[in-house]
């Protein structure tokens, strides 16, 4: 008798108590054959106890302080026995059979390290999501963007990328990753706090050799925004940081130095719109999102030493060659179709 992988289904949760009271029932409803964990992250609201009174079979560790997307991941992650992870945001509603694709997939090549699934908008169901879409692509100049999603266009979903697919990362609101994988490059880099942090372990794991999966037979809706929306200052910090700071420790090419200069300019150039635009705070963000990628980059250097000999395995499947803001803002292609065809 073959015996089933084991899967824990892991809810990073800060003060999330109106997405669990939501959306935690379906997910446990969909998903018999997994472990249901909810990892607290020193939440202050009525998480904690909501969950001890209403979810008793909902497994629930909780951490002593609020560290991050990242943090709070790795100590929950260390905790937990199981072949795969499924680290799941709280605000993310499944559908039925959403683990089995996934899952089938990855127990049929040991290489497939990490999968997504198809993620689309929870308000507007027949949109792609801007956090993942149908699998993520990454540019020379360290730019992410999906299929279905580039910069803010989102792309009605009508099946064009219904293709289970190699990509370069999948989405941190709905990951699939490989357990014994995930603990041996180390897991989320932990500076990183949050967002961009999956690119960073994605990027990593491709360079390493293995694979990085979307499976569109696997479908959940995603709300977005339900810790830091899109608009928060903070946000502006954290993506500038850390998209900085991903591409400085993973670029392969020799030209790296000359890359990041000139995602360095593109990102003043990004700057000096949000001050147009009125948008001080944001313009201010970016400014100390460049001066700790420069006290980080002590690190950083010494990060990309560590990773070299990964990086000559590197699979280029979902890398991109061009420049999407040149392909978006000055020529005018808005969806991924129209830029991957361009360089075809």
């Amino acid at each position: 008798m073959i015996a089933m992988p084991s899967i824990a289904v892991v809810i990073l949760n800060y003060n999330g108590l109106h997405f669990l009271k939501k959306f935690l029932p379906q997910v446990i409803a969909q998903s018999a054959q997994a472990k249901i964990v909810v990892a607290d992250n020193c939440s202050t609201d009525e998480s904690v106890h909501y969950l001890q009174t209403h979810f008793k079979t909902v497994s629930l560790v909780q951490n002593a302080r609020n560290e991050g997307y990242t943090g709070g991941y790795n100590w929950a992650l260390k905790q937990i026995d199981a072949d795969y992870y499924v680290l799941l945001n709280s605000d993310v509603e499944v559908t039925p059979h959403w683990l089995n694709p996934i899952i089938q997939l990855m127990e049929l090549d040991p290489q497939i390290a990490a999968c997504q699934p198809k993620l689309l908008d929870y308000e507007k169901k027949t949109l792609f999501e801007y956090a993942g879409g149908c699998g993520g692509y990454i540019d020379t100049y360290g730019y992410p963007f999906c299929r279905g999603r580039v910069f803010d266009t989102l792309e009605e979903d009508t099946g064009q990328y219904d293709t289970t697919q190699e990509i370069a990362w999948a989405s941190g609101a709905c990951l699939f990753v490989r357990a014994k994988t995930f603990h041996q490059v180390g897991g989320f880099d932990e500076r990183y706090f949050a967002h961009m942090e999956e690119i960073d372990l994605c990027w990593r794991l491709k360079n390493k050799g293995f694979q990085i999966m979307a499976v569109p037979q696997s479908l959940v809706y995603h709300v977005g925004g339900g810790t830091l929306n899109k608009i928060n200052p903070r946000k502006t910090f954290l993506n500038f940081r850390n998209n900085l700071s991903t591409l400085t420790k993973n670029h392969s090419s020799r030209f790296w130095i000359g890359i990041v200069l000139c995602r360095l300019i593109l990102d003043g150039v990004a700057g000096l719109k949000f001050l147009a635009s009125g948008q001080v705070t944001h313009f201010w963000q970016v400014l100390r999102a460049h001066f700790a990628y420069y006290a980080w980059l002590p690190y950083l250097l010494k990060q990309r030493r560590v990773l070299k000999k990964d990086r000559a395995q590197l699979n280029m499947l979902g890398f991109y060659k061009g420049n999407i803001v040149v392909d978006y803002f000055l020529k005018g292609k808005k969806t991924f179709s129209e830029i991957i065809k361009s360089s075809e």
